[in-house]
């Protein structure tokens, strides 16, 4: 286990809030899913597992993160 640090959350389209993180070992940035959608249908959104912004899962994200900055 790791040390992170909150770089701030959005709420995705289907209704999953995805949490984006930075490893401070690494400097790795990672997306956890911290609550599923009640209508989401996207197998590859899990609560409490990393999702992969290249596959698409993640499409609007980086975009609500600016003005969901955590304090």
């Amino acid at each position: 286990m790791s040390l992170v640090r909150l770089l701030g959350f959005a709420t995705l389209p289907c209704g999953c809030v995805v949490g984006r993180y930075r490893e401070l070992a690494t400097n790795r940035e990672v997306a956890y899913v911290e609550e599923k959608g009640q209508c989401c249908d996207a197998h590859a959104h899990r609560r409490n597992h990393t999702i992969q912004a290249g596959r698409g899962a993640v499409t609007a994200f980086p975009q609500q993160l600016a003005t969901a900055k955590a304090s």
